[in-house]
């Protein structure tokens, strides 16, 4: 696991060794790291399991409720869409995935550049001066 990293959910598997992060990783609530696969074993007799390494680069952030299959690679600068269901390697940076399976619906650029006027910062807010501006409505954004 690389630094500075924020983890917001249990990262359930039996082979956690098998699952590699790099730096400025974000990964959000609900997310599933599926390392094997022992499906396998009803269509081959006498095997057991399909096995493979999950690797996140640097400055990636991965959606609420996403699953990442075994064998799956994502470049530095990946965001995961919430709920997506990642089947295989991206291997292009700066870009936006979703969907099941989850395929390129975006680049960094135009998110940025769509979201520019409506983005804020209040991390370092105490907790109730941000519910308090939060609650207000005026920093919320509307779809």
């Amino acid at each position: 696991m690389g630094v500075n990293c924020r983890i917001n959910c249990n990262i359930l598997t039996a082979e956690s060794y098998l699952i590699e992060l790099g730096d400025n990783v974000t990964i959000s609530d609900h997310v599933s790291f599926i390392t094997h696969d022992n499906s396998i074993s009803k269509v081959l007799p006498g095997q057991s399991d399909l096995y493979g390494r999950i690797i996140i680069g640097n400055n990636c952030f991965i959606g609420a409720h996403s699953i990442l299959m075994y064998g799956v690679t994502l470049e530095d600068n990946t965001i995961v869409a919430s709920g997506s269901v990642v089947t295989k390697s991206f291997n292009e940076k700066n870009i936006i995935i979703g969907g099941n399976p989850a395929r390129i619906i975006g680049h960094w650029d135009k998110y940025a550049e769509k979201s520019r006027d409506k983005a804020v910062s209040l991390s370092s807010l105490p907790a109730e001066e941000k519910r308090k501006r939060l609650m207000n409505g005026e920093l919320l954004v509307k779809r």
